[in-house]
């Protein structure tokens, strides 16, 4: 069991936050408190995922491109330095939307049946349905 003493210094004060910064803000709410429209922003990140990394580089590099331009090319950016998909498939499911999830489903059920003279018989049924 742990000691007190051992606790004490690692408590958070009161009235202190165990996450100041709270949760990162995405992209595109970002984008949208400085005034640009959803269209806007999707147009632009289609343009820019199409983009190689030369022309990428020039957006980035570019004194006169736009805040948006430069908010998209650094989420690319960093999603390629890093090596982690997570701001390329932001911005992706952003302009396309998430990819269809199809589930296959597999029930079983048993039917009684009564018949004429009130007595119940079973019938087993299995199905199996491709959720689409």
């Amino acid at each position: 069991m742990p000691k007190p003493e051992n606790i004490e210094p690692h408590k958070f004060k009161k009235g202190q936050s165990g996450n100041p910064n709270g949760r990162p803000r995405k992209y595109v709410s970002h984008l949208r408190e400085l005034g640009y429209k959803l269209s806007e922003i999707n147009d632009t990140i289609q343009v820019m995922m199409a983009m190689d990394m030369e022309e990428l580089k020039s957006v980035w590099d570019n004194p006169k491109a736009t805040v948006l331009e430069k908010t998209i090319a650094a989420a690319i950016r960093k999603s390629i330095e890093k090596g982690s998909l997570y701001s390329l498939e932001t911005l992706l499911t952003r302009v396309y939307g998430k990819p269809r999830e199809n589930a296959d489903v597999k029930t079983e059920m048993t039917i009684r049946l009564i018949d004429d003279d009130d007595t119940p018989t079973e019938a087993a049924r299995s199905t199996d349905t491709g959720a689409e």
